[in-house]
């Protein structure tokens, strides 16, 4: 390769325009590196230049200038990222613990319960109870005392037209006792319920019933509080 068949197969210029195969390449840029004044020649330098000032004026970023980078490869994106996951972890840890925690007290009254020993009845008396078809009810009575009694409750749901009910009982504020399935009420239209008041500890107890439909689906008609003296 020398000057005259540079000039005639213009190498500089496919140089450039990156059309010259590897090994053109390579000959033209040892040329070049034994030959530096034939940049001069050509006027490369010239030409550098004029090709920066059109992509400066077209808007485009010069060769030596780190490109942009997108949204999701920029550092605060990155840190946002790990931040968002360290919370998430945390939040993860936390949520875990309460629910351990629930459960382990869930596990610990259902365990009372089941060793808790039933005092004998002195006593039967029997309350009907008016429930209030807001879950927002007072205590309307109270069962038992020093001595233990067999409380019959009467719940009056002669105005709640379903077949069958089903009634829910929950420690207030601590948690759930039993559900009692497919209870009829009787023939005036009382939901019965025999209960023997040592077999709940002392407290405020709330019971939720719901009327079953001909599907079997519950659906919340009433509510009513008893308290537990012991």
């Amino acid at each position: 390769m020398d000057r005259q068949f540079i000039a005639q197969n213009q190498i500089v210029e496919r140089y450039l325009a990156g059309r010259l195969p590897p090994k053109g390449m390579a000959e033209c840029e040892q040329y070049c590196r034994r030959n530096p004044e034939l940049i001069d020649e050509l006027g490369l330098s010239e030409q550098l230049n004029a090709a920066l000032r059109l992509l400066e004026a077209g808007g485009h970023a010069m060769p030596w200038e780190e490109k942009p980078r997108r949204w999701w490869e920029q550092p605060q994106t990155l840190l946002a990222a790990v931040a968002l996951c360290v919370a998430l972890a945390v939040l993860t840890l936390i949520t875990g613990n309460k629910l351990s925690a629930q459960s382990h007290r869930v596990s610990s009254l259902t365990q009372q319960l089941t060793n808790q020993t039933l005092d004998p009845v002195e006593s039967t008396r029997t309350i009907l109870l008016i429930p209030s078809r807001s879950p927002d009810s007072g205590s309307v009575a109270t069962i038992g005392g020093p001595h233990a009694e067999l409380a019959d409750l009467k719940i009056d749901m002669s105005w709640a037209k379903y077949p069958a009910f089903q009634v829910t009982i929950d420690r207030i504020d601590q948690g759930r006792v039993a559900i009692l399935h497919n209870l009829i009420a009787d023939s005036n239209g009382d939901l019965r319920l025999a209960l023997n008041s040592s077999a709940l500890g002392p407290g405020n107890y709330r019971l939720s019933i719901d009327g079953l439909t001909w599907s079997r689906a519950a659906v919340p008609v009433a509510w009513v509080t008893i308290a537990i003296a012991h």
